[in-house]
Parts: C-alpha cells; sequence; structure tokens
C-alpha cells in the first residue's frame, strides 16, 4: 500500500477513534482530529491517561481559555513577506509550504494560521532569489510531506537552483505517524540535490521511534543528510527525566542528534500541556548529569521579536 493510501486510512472521526480505544469521547471540538492508525495501535484501550494519546487525542481541558494563551502566541502573522514565508530570523527563511499534516497534534501553534490556498510557490521563489542575505530555507507547514513527490521535487528543483540557498531544511512529523513516505522516489529527490538538506524530526516520546519509523530515518541518514529531532515538553507526556531520557538516548543509539526541547508555545486550547519553565531546567540539568552532551537538546522558548530562539538552559 502507498503512502498517500495509507494516509486515507487515517482516524479523522472521534466517534470512529472513541469506539477503537473503547472510550467515551466528547465529539464537539474545533480542531478537528488527524490520526494515523499505526499511531492508535500504539495506544492502549479504555484510558485517555498515555503519553501517546494524549497528544493527540482531545479532551474537554482544551475548551478552558486561561489567560496568557491566544491563538497566534508566536505572532507568526506579524513577519509574513507574503502568504507562505516568514522571516523572523537573519539568513533563513520559512516556507509554509501546505496546510496539511499527516497528523494533528492538540497543541500545534499554527492550528489558527490563515494558510493561503494551493497555489504556486512562484512569488515566494522570486522573493527568496532576490534575497542574497538568505542561506537557508525552512520547509515547513502542515508538514512538507504532504506534498506528492512531483510537486516537492518540483519546488526542491526551484530553490536549489538559487545559489545563495546553501541550505534546505525539512521540519516534519510525517515519517512519526506514516513511515513508508520515506521511499524510493522520495529518497531520490533528495540525492540530487546541489544544497545540503537537514531533516528535523518532531518527536516527544520514545514509543513514537518503532523500528519502521528509524528505519526510514536511517535511509536518509545514508544519504549523508544530518538528521535532528525537536521535543516540546508537554504536561503527562514527558515532563520526567525518565521519559527524557530514554527518548534522548534513542535517539543518539540511531544517529540522531537531540536539537531543541521546546517549552509549549502558549496556543489557546493547550494550557493544560503547560509545564513550569523551571521543571525544564530541572530536566535538561538532570539530563547532563546523565547522558553525554550531545545527547541533551538546548531548553528553548519563541519568544516574538526575538534575534533566534531564547535559551533557558
Amino acid at each position: 500500500m502507498s503512502w498517500r493510501e495509507i494516509q486515507k486510512t487515517n482516524f479523522t472521526r472521534l466517534s470512529d477513534l472513541a469506539e477503537f480505544l473503547e472510550v467515551e469521547l466528547d465529539l464537539s471540538f474545533r480542531f478537528p482530529l488527524n490520526l494515523p492508525r499505526r499511531l492508535a495501535a500504539k495506544m492502549p484501550k479504555q484510558t485517555l491517561d498515555d503519553p501517546l494519546t494524549r497528544q493527540f487525542v482531545p479532551i474537554p481541558d482544551e475548551k478552558k481559555k486561561p489567560l496568557g494563551f491566544s491563538k497566534d502566541p508566536v505572532q507568526d502573522t506579524s513577519f509574513c513577506k507574503s502568504d507562505k514565508l516568514l522571516q523572523k530570523y537573519q539568513g533563513r527563511a520559512l516556507l509554509l509550504t501546505t496546510s496539511a499534516c499527516a497528523m494533528h497534534c492538540r497543541y500545534c501553534f499554527r492550528q489558527n494560521y490563515p494558510y493561503a490556498p494551493k497555489t504556486s510557490f512562484e512569488n515566494e521563489l522570486e522573493l527568496i532569489g532576490q534575497d542574497p542575505t538568505l542561506h537557508e530555507v525552512i520547509l515547513s507547514g502542515g508538514d512538507p510531506l504532504s506534498h506528492s513527490d512531483r510537486d516537492l521535487g518540483s519546488l526542491l528543483k526551484q530553490l536549489d537552483a538559487i545559489q545563495h540557498i546553501k541550505l534546505i531544511r525539512f521540519h516534519t512529523r510525517f515519517p512519526i505517524g506514516i513511515p513508508e513516505r520515506i521511499d524510493e522516489s522520495f529518497l531520490a529527490l533528495l540525492s540530487n540535490l546541489r544544497s545540503q538538506v537537514i531533516f528535523v524530526i518532531h518527536a516527544n516520546h520514545v514509543r513514537e521511534l518503532d523500528t519502521d519509523v528509524l528505519f526510514s530515518l536511517k535511509s536518509i541518514q545514508s544519504l549523508g543528510i544530518p538528521v535532528l529531532t525537536q521535543t516540546v515538553l508537554l504536561k503527562g507526556v514527558n515532563d520526567h527525566i525518565d521519559a527524557l531520557k530514554e527518548l534522548f538516548l534513542k535517539c543518539i543509539l540511531h544517529g540522531m542528534i537531540p536539537y531543541y526541547l521546546h517549552q509549549l508555545d502558549r496556543v489557546e486550547g493547550a494550557a493544560h500541556f503547560e509545564v513550569d519553565p523551571e521543571v525544564g531546567k530541572a530536566l535538561i540539568q538532570a539530563l547532563r548529569c546523565e547522558l553525554p552532551g550531545y545527547a541533551v537538546p538546548r531548553f528553548v522558548q519563541e519568544n516574538p521579536r526575538a534575534l533566534g530562539k531564547t535559551l533557558l538552559c
């Protein structure tokens, strides 16, 4: 079965997922469900108190609206150079390639972003080509791997032709839910580029990194492409030393470098995931005592108008 056919089997109806997990779910949530079956199969039945379940299955706490949480916590819309191109930091720009994802994380900070309709990237490519101060383009979204290889290949070819672009970075969670996406056709796209490709995977819990996922990422590494990981600190998911240590150690054992541990972006509906930053700092300090330095990510926070990620620890 192709990755696209697998994607079509995702759980998108809460009633179907409730039956599968043998739980009762409130069926009235604004942010829609989107959950690959392989992730649902890892979730225990008859409970919502599980590190994977909490990330993807909505609970009534999402409807609470405490002060300090907003629809655009990182002020993405303030940094738009076009409908699909953002630039916050010197030397690099972020291309919002699509609104589509392989899965919907309940704490997603872009769940309210006003994505532009699917059109060409002609305007964005022109803007990138006209700015010689840029050396890196980050492909994000949504998830750039949601595109077909034909569309993604066309975009990569055009970016690669811009001589001052030296790095093309993928931000993706797709292989965590549908590792079949990393097929021979996709690998061929990556192997024919002048630019150095960087692959950044979003993973929050060690159970996300099963044998098939790790095999798919190893095929990317075999092309000489570094694979890094980003993690969000989430209450009830990974807010204790054992969970983070096991995750980061597994990453290192499979040649992936833990890059960032993110303090939660305060998006409306995600307050129940927030961990006190002081707890995060203590966790990083504890990890430094138990893991080699290269296995401990930087603990950071996104602050609008800052010149880069704010280092917390």
